[in-house]
């Protein structure tokens, strides 16, 4: 097969060549975007799963949509690390200038947008931890609160005021929503109420871990009813194969039912796999249908690939003990084993285990499905770590 025609993109992010399975997200941003230009505006989306499941590729597409259909939008990405915090407040200050230059171009709005940019260019969000400023020499009288929450509902206010009589609406898209810190996370959150309450067209979409979900929930109550939940997860059989089948049917190839039966099981239905084992087999098979004994070589080659990238960037910001933690939770063979067990294999106690969990539930390796459970966030992490046993 022509390497250059290659249709798979497994990464971090990249749009896969079919996006199947996720008809049901799609259609209710559809819908909030639809009824946002009618100014009836719904409550923002939140969705969670584990890692490969293609979380940032539909949060990417559904942010892609709304600019499409002429909202202001910006994208930012949580991280746990200390520095992190202020990373991502910079960031987002950053995204809110460039974002409203965007937009101002595109709708040619230069003279309604030009406080919104000067205000967003000095919404210092990244300078101080602590909390943000906001000092604009503009017609618009301003405060200088120092607290975050406060500076970001005057910020949003201000925009909304431009974007509502447009019948358009401002969203923030937030990968690894889980990741930030308190303080810029309980804003948002604040802001969202604020925007629901007042019929602001703001919108958070974000995306996270299974423990996100929770997270929100214990920064704020309301969170509960502030947002459309969604579990992202494997994809059915049906669409693991489309998403395979597609792709190569559209380049003139086609798979035996056998090679489109293993890569679909191997895979589990997890889209960046499907991603790997896909690209595998385009590279590696002679000719198209692709065969049985295709399929198996593509496993071994994508797995290889699996197995030097995708789970070692997991394994490898584990501390030692962390990862004494991880490889006691694989020998169990349990999904979501107890963390009283993986203590009882470490040769200690839940108690003496309790900081060495949490530090690795912290650092986004395990998550907790229901009190006193614990599972990977990585699907397939545990035959990972086994292998890396064997070997």
């Amino acid at each position: 097969m022509d390497l250059e025609l290659n249709p798979f993109t497994p990464g971090s992010g990249l749009r896969p060549p079919a996006l199947e399975g996720r008809n049901d997200q799609i259609e209710a941003f559809d819908l909030l975007v639809a009824r946002s230009k009618r100014r009836n505006y719904d409550r923002g989306m939140i969705l969670s799963g584990l890692r490969g499941v293609g979380k940032t590729s539909l949060l990417n597409y559904l942010a892609h949509h709304a600019d499409s259909q002429g909202w202001l939008t910006i994208s930012i990405e949580g991280r746990p690390s200390s520095s992190g915090i202020a990373a991502v407040r910079n960031t987002l200050a950053q995204e809110l200038s460039l974002g409203l230059r965007r937009y101002s171009r595109k709708q040619r709005l230069k003279d309604s947008v030009d406080d919104l940019i000067a205000l967003a260019r000095n919404f210092s969000v990244g300078v101080s931890v602590a909390g943000a400023s906001v000092n604009v020499s503009a017609p618009r009288p301003q405060v200088d609160p120092g607290d975050i929450a406060i500076d970001l509902e005057e910020l949003v206010e201000a925009i909304c005021e431009v974007l509502r009589p447009r019948n358009s609406a401002f969203g923030l898209f937030i990968d690894e929503m889980q990741d930030l810190d308190q303080d810029l996370l309980t804003a948002l959150l604040a802001v969202q109420h604020k925007a629901n309450q007042r019929q602001w067209p703001f919108f958070v979409v974000g995306a996270g871990l299974p423990n996100l979900p929770a997270v929100l929930a214990d920064c704020r109550s309301y969170a509960e009813r502030q947002f459309l939940y969604s579990t992202i997860g494997p994809l059915a059989s049906v669409d693991a194969a489309d998403a395979l089948r597609l792709p190569v049917q559209a380049h003139g190839g086609d798979f035996t039912s056998e090679a489109l039966d293993v890569l679909v099981e191997t895979s589990g239905g997890y889209p960046y796999f499907l991603q790997e084992y896909g690209k595998a087999i385009w590279n590696i098979a002679p000719g198209t249908p692709f065969e049985l004994a295709d399929a198996l070589g593509a496993v071994e080659v994508g797995r290889r690939h699996l197995d030097d990238g995708f789970f070692p960037s997991r394994w490898d910001r584990a501390t030692p003990r962390e990862r004494k933690y991880l490889a006691a939770m694989s020998t169990l063979g349990e999904d979501q084993p107890r963390s009283a067990k993986v203590a009882e294999a470490m040769g200690s106690t839940a108690a003496g285990t309790s900081e060495v969990r949490d530090s690795a539930i912290k650092r986004g390796l395990i998550w907790s499905p229901e009190r006193g459970r614990i599972a990977f966030t990585v699907p397939g992490m545990a035959d990972f770590i086994r292998r890396q046993q064997l070997d």
